[in-house]
Formats: C-alpha cells, structure tokens, sequence
C-alpha cells in the first residue's frame, strides 16, 4: 500500500493534478475578492475553496502515511505541510484576517514545478553573498544619510530632517522614482551643487551595488541548475550501472546453463 502511495504522488500525473487544483483554488480566491461575483455565486466558490482544501489535506495526510519519516525531512513536504496547515486556522472572530492567508495556498506551485524549486534554491544559495552586499549598501546608506542630514536639513527638514528621514528619501533616489524633478532640483535651486552628492550616491547604489545583487543571485543560479544537471547525470549513471550489472549477472547464469548442458 504504502509503495503504491509513494508511486502516486511521486507521478506526472498527480503533479499536474495538483497543479491543476492550486491554480483553479486561485482563480477562485480571486473571484472572491469581487463583491459582484460573491452576490451571485458566492456560496458555490466557498464549497468549491472547501472542497479543494479536503483534498490538500488528504493528499499532505496520504504522503504523512507513504513516506512516514521521510515526508519531515523534505524541507518541501514541510513547506506545502505549512502552507496547508495555515488553511487550516479558524479564520471567525479576531482571527478573521486569517482569511486573507489562504492565498498562500497558490505558494504550493513552488514545490511542485521543479523549475520553481531551482529558483527558489538558487535564491538560497544567493543569501550569504547577498549578505554581504546588504551590509555594503547599509554601510553606504549610513554615510551618505548623515551627509544628507548635515547639508541639507536645514532647508529641507521634510526630506532630510533627521536620519530616518534621510534614509528614506535616499532610498526614494535609489530606486530612481521621481528623484530628479520631485528631490534632486528642488534641492539644487537651494544648493547648485547638489548634484555633486546626488550623482555619486546614485552611481555607487543603483548602478554598482544592486548590480552586485544581481550578480550574486544569477550566479547562484548557474550553480543551481548545474548541480541539478550534475545530479541528473549521476542518476543515470548509476542506473545505467545497474542495468549493466544485471546484464552482466544475466550472461553469467546463461553461460552456467550452457556449461551445465554441455557437461550433460
């Protein structure tokens, strides 16, 4: 019993089952958000959402059965066990904002799709480097948020007024939104030569150390995808290994049944 649970969920099949399901709960829990289709309709998309959730539930407790141990070492069965058990919250009352989690139903793709789970295990792999990084730009935030402070403050308590402030209008100039015509002017008709502060903070952030992030991250993914082609590669060796020794193992036992009847 246990073998056949363990050949079904580990299937094509059940995986496009699965995925079919997580994509039509979401649909659903879209349609939700519509107070039209609520009026209309609503009654049915929750029996469809209940019913949907029943069949998560029996699939995480039938793979709890198929794989007994190794279910709680797979940190994926333990993602979609999570993902799952947060449906399952009472969501009445107090708790009724509980509801708005049960979108994170959709997440359940990641585990599913490989291609998703290489991303997410590329991004991983990225976070010590990214680390790094962050402390880099914060290192670089707090130095030009205190220079920002100090020169600007004064004439622009609204932007620059004290370091909270500071930061946070750095970062509206990093992410490159509205920083020319809505900050960097503005300032410069009070100090001309504001851009010579501008301009390096925007080059050593937005062009050089995000860039950084983004290195980091599609190197991790190179690794990524050349550890799961590695991985690939040893899987068929070693059952191409097998298959010889049982080749091996089958000629052997022809070559006694020859000599046997030879020697009859």
């Amino acid at each position: 019993m246990q073998e056949r649970l363990q050949h079904l969920f580990r299937s094509r099949r059940w995986e496009q089952f699965i995925i079919g399901l997580i994509v039509v709960n979401a649909i659903f829990l879209g349609l939700e958000t519509s107070d039209a289709v609520m009026r209309n309709i609503g009654g049915l998309l929750l029996a469809f959402d209940t019913a949907i959730l029943a069949v998560f539930v029996i699939e995480i407790v039938g793979r709890i059965y198929a794989f007994r141990g190794a279910f709680f070492r797979d940190p994926w069965s333990i993602f979609d066990f999570t993902v799952v058990g947060i449906a399952l919250l009472p969501a009445t009352g107090p708790l009724t904002v509980l509801r708005a989690l049960r979108i994170l139903r959709v997440l359940r793709l990641i585990s599913v799709i490989p291609s998703l789970r290489r991303v997410i295990g590329g991004l991983i792999a990225a976070l010590p480097g990214m680390g790094s990084i962050i402390a880099l730009l914060a290192i670089t935030f707090y130095i030009f948020a205190v220079m920002a402070t100090k020169l600007f403050g004064d004439t622009f308590p609204q932007w620059f007024g004290d370091m909270g402030a500071s930061i946070y209008t750095l970062f509206q100039v990093m992410t490159l939104e509205s920083w020319s015509m809505g900050i960097v002017r503005p300032v410069m008709e009070v100090h001309p030569y504001a851009w010579l502060f501008f301009v390096p903070f925007i080059l050593s952030t937005t062009y050089a150390v995000l860039n950084l992030f983004i290195g980091v991250i599609v190197s991790a993914m190179q690794g990524e995808h050349e550890a799961s082609i590695d991985a690939e590669h040893e899987k068929r060796h070693n059952e191409n290994t097998e298959i010889l020794a049982e080749v091996k193992a089958l000629r052997a036992e022809l070559a006694e049944m020859r000599a046997a009847k030879a020697e009859g």
